[in-house]
């Protein structure tokens, strides 16, 4: 096992969904269950995340919990789940990302292990959440949070910090279509989803 947490933001809001898409199913399984049995196969701890006013949650084998400081979004999520990891680096996803890859997620882990932040980058801009954050950031996460930014790709621009960001032809050879980082907000997204499981090889 990789000695790096794995960290599931399942904060459960759903606005632009209209339901909790943490339950609601591609393929066979649910978003968070396809988001978490990948996880699990790559890392040793996987911690989930919730919002504080979120309903419980079971964790199936993940050890759960709520968020450090409230109403701070994805960022809060991060900051929470990099402050309880007992390793000194996370891997971070969501639990609306359906295509996870086990050899993606071990790309990014190992991409430069002296990185604080290793992050990919697409042509339609950075991608925070399927990105690698070591316990060096905790500060400026929390400045970030004091502030209310909450836009978790500009810790790359911290000066403090060893930024790797990584481009889509590292990756080809792996996800040539980057489908690790599809997400789903809407029920538009939701039917992409359902309807990407068939084309996708390493579908649940």
């Amino acid at each position: 096992m990789i000695d790096v947490t794995g960290v599931i933001l399942a904060g459960g809001k759903s606005r632009r969904m209209g339901e909790d898409k943490r339950f609601l199913t591609v393929g066979t399984a649910t978003l968070l269950d396809r988001c978490r049995s990948a996880m699990m196969g790559v890392f040793q701890e996987v911690l989930i995340i919730t919002a504080q006013d979120s309903p419980p949650l079971e964790g199936a084998g993940c050890c759960v919990h709520q968020d450090l400081i409230p109403d701070c979004g994805s960022l809060g999520g991060l900051y929470t789940g990099l402050k309880l990891a007992t390793c000194g680096r996370v891997f971070v996803v969501a639990c609306d990302m359906p295509f996870l890859n086990q050899e993606m997620i071990q790309f990014f882990v190992n991409r430069d292990s002296e990185a604080d932040v290793v992050m990919g980058r697409l042509p339609s801009g950075l991608q925070p959440l399927h990105a690698v954050y070591g316990k060096r950031a905790l500060p400026c996460f929390e400045r970030m949070a004091s502030a209310r930014h909450l836009k978790i790709q500009d810790i790359v621009s911290e000066s403090s910090l060893k930024v790797t960001v990584v481009s889509p032809s590292e990756w080809a050879h792996i996800d040539p279509a980057s489908q690790s980082f599809q997400n789903v907000n809407t029920p538009a997204d939701l039917a992409a989803a359902r309807g990407g499981v068939s084309r996708s090889p390493r579908a649940q």
